[in-house]
């Protein structure tokens, strides 16, 4: 060992402190921007370049730092997105949260070669600004610079991957493995590709959905998890849920709605506006079981559930479902259950007397 890579690692271990401390605050500082843009990543990650790597490092290529401060990456973070499209958006958060250092920087995404393919990243060099930390006793932490990368999980998996395979043993990938292992690479750009190209139709598809329910073109969307969510957000059973909440002046406690949307399928509903016709078709005769199960009790808070639970119970006793019908759907709400039949009798005692006719009477 020389006496200039002596003299780099002294200067190592007497920055170590700082560096750890650093290392904390860019962690911290990233996960805060993260969750203050509403981001989701897969994984925010640093790491110090340990002394021992430091080492092989300068057996390489020691001669060319004049001091620890020439060495970007002694302090490393790195970024992992699900969409290459996010790789984008962190690296705009980035730029308005550090100091970069742009000729030093790259983006190796540009860099590839027409015919090949490789494992894309975006690399920073970035320093602290005052804004985020200021400790005059600690002037280094606005100086000393790290590296910030940018990847997607998938060419997160591919450099992995590849860093074992052929770097690992230290022995020169035959020609042929080296051809494979691009064409892996290349489908695993195109994957990447793909679901940020999926991702943003389906984001397109949610919003034309919102937009026809919010004008009530809803014979034209059709019932899935999606759409219903959109639906159940303008609260269509809120209505009902006041006019049954009268009966007691019960409050009315709010609970998830998700669970219907397989009875609703299972009751022939195809579109938002089969469900919105049901509603309609079922209102009054939902309302006068409910006058049924509250009128002879003192309750005084109900669950919003019930305007929808209430139609689907008149809709299987008025398509002639009977107890049975009844059972399916409270097995289908609650879990398979021995109490759901003592549920079902009760329910079906309560609604026996109701002027419910059979479909198409």
């Amino acid at each position: 060992m020389d006496l200039h890579t002596e003299m780099l690692l002294a200067e190592y271990d007497a920055q170590l402190p700082v560096i750890q401390r650093l290392q904390q605050i860019v962690k911290d500082s990233l996960n805060q921007a993260i969750d203050r843009n509403g981001m989701m990543v897969t994984a925010v990650k640093t790491r110090v370049k340990t002394r021992e790597s430091l080492v092989g490092k300068l057996a390489l290529k020691g001669s060319k730092y004049h001091s620890l401060d020439d060495i970007t990456d002694i302090l490393g973070a790195r970024v992992i997105t699900f969409y290459t499209d996010d790789v984008d958006r962190i690296a705009a958060m980035a730029e308005q949260l550090f100091d970069i250092d742009w000729e030093n920087s790259v983006d190796k995404r540009r860099l590839h070669d027409l015919d090949s393919f490789g494992y894309n990243s975006l690399h920073y060099i970035c320093r602290l600004p005052k804004s985020i930390v200021d400790d005059p006793d600690c002037p280094q932490l606005n100086t000393i610079r790290f590296e910030l990368q940018l990847r997607t999980t998938l060419q997160h998996a591919w450099a992995s991957i590849n860093h074992d395979i052929g770097y690992k043993t230290g022995v020169e990938i035959p020609r042929e493995y080296l051809r494979q292992i691009n064409r892996l690479a290349g489908i695993l750009e195109m994957a990447d590709d793909e679901f940020s190209r999926i991702r943003t139709e389906i984001t397109d598809y949610r919003r034309r959905v919102q937009q026809l329910v919010q004008n009530g073109q809803l014979d034209e969307v059709q019932l899935d998890g999606d759409t219903f969510h959109s639906y159940l957000a303008a609260r269509p059973f809120n209505t009902l849920n006041k006019h049954i909440a009268a009966i007691n002046q019960a409050e009315i406690q709010e609970v998830p709605l998700d669970d219907y949307l397989g009875v609703l399928i299972a009751l022939g509903c195809k579109t938002l506006g089969d469900v919105e016709a049901m509603k309609k078709k079922y209102h009054e005769a939902a309302y006068a079981l409910a006058r049924h199960q509250l009128g002879n009790t003192d309750l005084d808070i109900i669950s919003s559930s019930v305007g929808i639970q209430n139609i689907c119970i008149v809709c299987i006793l008025a398509q002639g479902g009977g107890k049975i019908g009844l059972i399916r759907l409270f097995n289908a709400l609650n879990g398979e259950n021995p109490q759901n039949e003592l549920l079902a009798e009760m329910t079906y005692e309560q609604a026996k007397n109701l002027p419910l006719m059979k479909e198409g009477n």
